[in-house]
């Protein structure tokens, strides 16, 4: 046994985990560490592997933390890689409406759409902004989310999407989950330039991206290219200034028409195309061949009755897919990422495998994060998740409930579930 004048000091220890995955499992090497632990330092991974061989590699100080996974099951921490969280008011009479048979313009004309969450928002104050969103990143934390991507785009105004903006970067501060803020200013026509289309395409590329950046407010920008939003020639005029300005690209495409948005994303070289529930075999081509991740929605497509997009063939294709909740007031209103894993899984055809690589190394790359992030490798920051189960599979087998005891940002304990015990008997 190596000397503990030799082995690093970790400030954390996880033992006693009956599985360990370091990284998604494969269906060729299933790379899950039965009997593991694991080690941090400084926030990052120290050490991961058999438990048998902990003592060769850490040493436990006083100051140690020590976390007992009790037979359970440890998973790198979740990665949220497309919600709409920061928003004012509610809509579910428009979802009753919209159950009921009512058509969008029916609900358009009872003051409903996202026009209704714009005109709440707008009225909002950032506090109350960060008030009304606080609990949601709560339930994201409790569900196993260390990283959550917020969209701005229910202002349609410079000055609310500043405000969506600063909300996202003050609840990064309140809070210990990672946020990456996405700029979304040309989410749809606001109501002031029904008649001006141009105008607002000028507002959102002359002084919302410029004010957004020189802010330093957002990592990415993105467009809801679609029928009933903007064009394929706008979002490109959009994606276009938002790149030469420096920020990265994301776009919503496909989730009603497919008016191309998989190819612009390629040819613009964006990080992501989110939704693709209708897309070409050459758009997934050129996909792939640019290394453009698509953000699975499945969710979105149960709550609105759309078919999900088909998972199975973008794998086919050779292009990486994440998975995500897609949260927002209109068309998705739930913080239950291991639930939109099991609708992968079951409606998409996505692997098992694939859905924990969905929210872990996939949504990673969804968000251009380092290679190490969405796992538990040496150097990796020690974000995890301990789910009081036998089995990885049981977070999407056994749906619709959180199963995580003990969740682990940056090598501290982010939130532990006091409520329950934290044994899987």
């Amino acid at each position: 046994m190596t000397s503990s004048e030799t082995r690093p000091t970790a400030d954390l220890v996880v033992k006693n985990i009956g599985q360990l995955l370091v990284q998604a499992p494969s269906k060729d090497d299933a790379p899950v560490i039965e009997n593991g632990a694991l080690a941090a330092r400084g926030g990052a991974v120290l050490w991961s592997g058999p438990g048998a061989e902990l003592d060769r590699h850490a040493a436990a100080g006083p100051a140690t933390a020590v976390v007992d996974a009790a037979g359970g099951v440890v998973t790198p921490g979740f990665i949220e890689a497309h919600t709409h969280l920061v928003f004012a008011g509610s809509r579910e009479r428009e979802f009753q409406m919209r159950m009921a048979g009512k058509a969008y313009l029916e609900i358009l004309a009872a003051g409903g759409g996202i026009l209704s969450t714009v005109r709440a928002t707008r009225e909002a104050s950032e506090e109350e902004l960060v008030a009304a969103a606080l609990p949601r990143l709560r339930t994201l934390l409790l569900h196993g989310v260390t990283t959550c991507e917020i969209k701005s785009g229910y202002g349609l105004d410079t000055a609310t999407e500043l405000k969506i903006l600063g909300a996202a970067r003050a609840l990064g501060r309140a809070q210990p989950v990672r946020i990456v803020p996405t700029f979304l200013g040309a989410h749809a026509l606001p109501p002031e330039f029904k008649n001006d289309r141009q105008g607002y395409v000028d507002l959102v590329t002359k002084e919302m991206i410029p004010e957004v950046v020189r802010r330093g407010l957002a990592v990415f920008c993105d467009v809801y290219l679609e029928k009933s939003a903007f064009s394929l020639r706008e979002t490109e005029t959009i994606l276009e200034a938002a790149a030469a300005a420096g920020l990265k690209l994301k776009l919503h495409a496909g989730q009603f028409n497919d008016l191309g948005g998989a190819q612009l994303g390629a040819r613009l070289g964006a990080v992501s195309v989110d939704h693709l529930e209708h897309v070409s075999d050459e758009g997934l081509r050129m996909m792939a061949q640019a290394g453009v991740v698509a953000v699975a929605l499945p969710g979105a497509s149960f709550f609105v009755r759309e078919t999900t997009a088909g998972l199975d063939r973008m794998v086919k294709s050779g292009v990486r897919v994440a998975v995500s909740t897609d949260l927002n007031p209109g068309s998705c209103m739930t913080e239950n990422l291991p639930l939109m894993m099991t609708m992968a899984v079951v409606d998409g055809g996505l692997s098992m495998e694939g859905a924990i690589a969905g929210v872990t190394t996939a949504a990673a790359a969804a968000l251009d994060l380092p290679p190490s992030r969405g796992t538990l490798l040496p150097g990796a920051p020690a974000d995890l998740v301990v789910h009081a189960i036998p089995d990885w599979r049981h977070i999407i087998y056994h749906c619709a409930v959180s199963h995580a005891a003990t969740v682990v940002i940056d090598g501290k304990v982010a939130w532990r579930r006091e409520d329950r015990a934290h044994g899987i008997g």
